[in-house]
């Protein structure tokens, strides 16, 4: 970014006061705009599966998975793993709708969100809170019936998390609120191992660790990207209060601490050298990203670009490459 290097920003100046929530009657197509019963049935589906956020419960699964196979090391039984993949789905999916239904106020100013179900009338108010608490209801009663008892008390804490702890609370308080909201993600690989053990161990806290710390890194970078959208909506965003060079200072350390949690599975789980070359490997280069993040977001010189999405896409690839070294181990011979 050009001009002089970036300042504190208090929230008093930047942040403008949360709208309101205001209820809009939905929007349902005029009887004559051609659209066909099928046609419209098939689009209020869609409607309610974007409500679930789909992309951020791939994530999710992605870590689940693997921390599965590392629990049996080895492969468990196919239906244990779907059981836990339609419990899982279900129980972040009705977080990121519950998610929706109390976020529909700033869903509607913010252009990233402006397309959601909720913002756009394709789906009511009551239809999304009916839908959230039914898939809710769903994952638990999934969990308890075809996994453990102790996987559906984790999925619950999940969304309790997520949908009280950030969305209710945190998320429009605090410049944190992606830091300790962030335990909800984190979830899934607590789920996966005692999906599969019945109990827990250090070695998912190392993984819950990994999750945890990549989130700043992860998240804020699309914050930066977004700020604008957040300061209209009245969302405290570490970026939107913050100067870029703090937050970039934030992340590292977070990258650091997430690297450190990686490694600290070597020893807890009895990972092979594989594993540790790939976790080291991966550190550095995700590592190295953030550095140089760091230095754009200090830097003088006129023109310079932050390239926050660059580093966002940069995240995700790290995760996913560090949880397949995860899944692929306990296969290995060594």
């Amino acid at each position: 970014m050009g001009g002089a290097p970036p300042t504190e920003r208090s929230p008093r100046t930047v942040l403008r006061a949360s709208p309101a929530p205001v209820e809009r009657t939905p929007v349902t197509p005029a009887s004559g705009d051609g659209t066909t019963g099928p046609r419209r049935r098939w689009g209020r589906v869609g409607a309610f599966v974007a409500l679930t956020k789909p992309r951020i419960i791939e994530l999710l699964l992605v870590t689940t998975v693997p921390t599965m196979v590392l629990a049996e090391r080895g492969m468990p039984s196919i239906w244990l793993v779907l059981a836990t993949l339609v419990g899982g789905a279900a129980s972040a999916g009705s977080a990121n709708a519950l998610n929706c239904y109390i976020d529909r106020d700033i869903d509607r100013v913010m252009h990233r969100t402006k397309r959601r179900p909720l913002a756009t009338g394709e789906v009511g108010p009551r239809e999304a809170l009916v839908f959230g608490f039914a898939l809710g209801a769903f994952s638990l009663v999934w969990f308890a019936l075809t996994v453990n008892v102790l996987s559906a008390a984790l999925a619950l804490g999940a969304i309790v998390l997520y949908v009280v702890g950030y969305t209710m609370i945190l998320k429009r308080r605090t410049p944190q609120n992606i830091v300790w909201g962030g335990v909800a993600g984190c979830m899934p690989v607590l789920i996966g191992w005692s999906a599969v053990t019945g109990s827990l161990a250090w070695a998912p806290v190392a993984l819950f660790g990994v999750i945890f710390f990549w989130t700043p890194p992860h998240y804020w970078p699309l914050s930066m990207r977004f700020r604008r959208d957040y300061a209209a909506a009245g969302v405290p965003m570490l970026p939107v209060v913050a100067s870029d060079v703090r937050v970039a200072r934030e992340m590292l350390a977070h990258t650091v601490a997430m690297v450190a949690s990686s490694l600290a599975l070597v020893p807890l789980a009895g990972m092979t050298w594989v594993y540790t070359a790939v976790a080291v490997a991966l550190g550095l280069w995700f590592g190295g990203a953030t550095v140089a993040f760091a230095r754009r977001a200090g830097s003088r010189r006129p023109g310079v670009k932050l390239r926050e999405m660059s580093l966002f896409h940069k995240s995700i690839t790290y995760l996913t490459l560090l949880f397949v070294a995860v899944g692929v181990d306990p296969f290995l011979p060594l």
